[in-house]
């Protein structure tokens, strides 16, 4: 990654990919009925809309380059945030729901801490490093998560 402007491109398109996809299995789960699911994948969607301010904000002053689809640079064929679409089965349990969400935070992780080992840029660096930070956070909750429900107790979502 060479610019700021660039990275803060894909970080936008990452959270917007990432709050809609959510919000699609949220919706999914309403209308299957799996309500505590929905829950789970409602919150998600929300943490993302407030990662997409956050990153919309520190790109407030720069003239932000118009990407098209195909000009986004990810390291599979969609945003590394995207939850698996494979979560909308309305049979998914809570446990999967989780898998879904740690594996989407992880590749994300992943995502931001190869630009934060391949780029040159001082800026681009720095930036990748508090993403990458952030990211490092969403898993450690999720796996504190998994491991409330695992252990029969409710989880944060639940209240």
């Amino acid at each position: 990654m060479d610019s700021v402007e660039k990275f803060l491109a894909h970080s936008i398109k990452l959270e917007e990919e990432a709050a809609l996809r959510f919000g699609q299995l949220a919706d999914a789960m309403v209308s299957s009925g799996n309500v505590e699911v929905a829950r789970l994948f409602r919150r998600l969607a929300d943490y993302s809309r407030l990662h997409l301010s956050d990153a919309r904000n520190r790109s407030g002053f720069r003239a932000m380059p118009d990407l098209a689809s195909s000009d986004f640079e990810w390291p599979d064929i969609e945003s590394p945030e995207v939850a698996a679409i494979w979560a909308a089965d309305p049979f998914l349990g809570r446990e999967e729901a989780l898998q879904v969400a740690l594996d989407a935070e992880t590749a994300s992780m992943a995502y931001y801490s190869d630009i934060l080992e391949t780029t040159n840029d001082p800026e681009v660096r720095r930036f990748a490093r508090e993403f990458a930070d952030e990211e490092t956070q969403h898993v450690a909750e999720l796996r504190r998560w998994l491991a409330l429900h695992r252990a029969g107790k409710p989880l944060p979502v639940d209240y």
